[in-house]
């Protein structure tokens, strides 16, 4: 049973219609959250993730926009607002791959990656503190004046051929989060990162669709499991209560073990 509660806190999960923004979402409102449920391309997919919570005893609704576009980020806050009259847990999960080799790569490849994975994070989270800062804490709601988690990656810290735009993404992710919690902290307003593994979703259905592939990459995981979407949403909806109120600026990783680099448990 969960020891904490996000009974009314507004919550915005970007790319909530599928994998682990679903996962993410689905435990906040478990916790008792209000969502916004972002979505880029997949109505019907988002609205069944609202219609899961809803079915649940929960609220949210469906908002379409592009992270990486500042108007289509500004009007979803301005909705946001208009339904819930303001925001309290900001989740960055939107992200792609585009993935090739690095001579062969194009710069669309290159720039569409980051402009969703990492520039839509810095337009998200500049409006939701923005809003945590004027709003400030309200001891009723949460000890913080505001909560932002970015979804990273094992590979803000393990290299990655022929996902150099995707590696690059979280790398920067790494250091946006780190730095935007040391300025937001004195306005009380936390920034974390999660950092997953291999999580069976949609965008990696290649390293786990056969047998064969899934028993490859339990050879990079020493727990030998890949990741599920709510192993995700379950962290995500802890760090988002007060009680992960003293954690700020790091990443935490869930990964089954990825990042010990499993490679050298027999002396390399």
């Amino acid at each position: 049973m969960k020891s904490y509660s996000l009974q009314g806190q507004a919550a915005l999960v970007t790319g909530a219609d599928s994998g682990i923004g679903k996962g993410v979402a689905l435990e906040l409102a478990k916790a008792g959250a209000k969502l916004l449920i972002n979505y880029a391309h997949n109505q019907v997919a988002a609205d069944q993730t609202v219609n899961e919570i809803k079915s649940a005893g929960g609220e949210a609704f469906a908002f379409q926009a592009d992270v990486s576009h500042e108007a289509e980020v500004q009007a979803m806050f301005a909705e946001m607002f208009k339904r819930y009259g303001t925001i309290d847990i900001l989740v960055n999960n939107a992200g792609l791959q585009k993935d090739s080799k690095f001579v062969d790569m194009t710069l669309d490849q290159w720039q569409t990656v980051i402009n969703i994975n990492l520039t839509g994070q810095f337009l998200c989270s500049r409006e939701a503190a923005r809003e945590f800062i004027r709003r400030g804490v309200v001891q009723e709601r949460s000890k913080a004046a505001g909560k932002i988690i970015c979804m990273s990656s094992v590979h803000e810290v393990i290299p990655w051929g022929g996902h150099v735009n995707y590696a690059t993404s979280k790398g920067g992710i790494m250091m946006l989060m780190k730095s935007m919690a040391q300025e937001l902290a004195p306005h009380k307003i936390r920034v974390v990162s999660i950092g997953p593994g291999a999580i069976q979703t949609p965008i990696n259905r290649d390293a786990w669709g056969t047998p064969e592939s899934l028993e490859k990459l339990l050879t990079l995981i020493p727990y030998n499991r890949i990741g599920q979407p709510d192993d995700i949403g379950r962290l995500a909806a802890w760090l988002s209560s007060d009680e992960a109120d003293y954690i700020t600026g790091i990443t935490i990783f869930m990964d089954g073990g990825m990042t010990l680099y499993p490679g050298f448990a027999d002396n390399g």
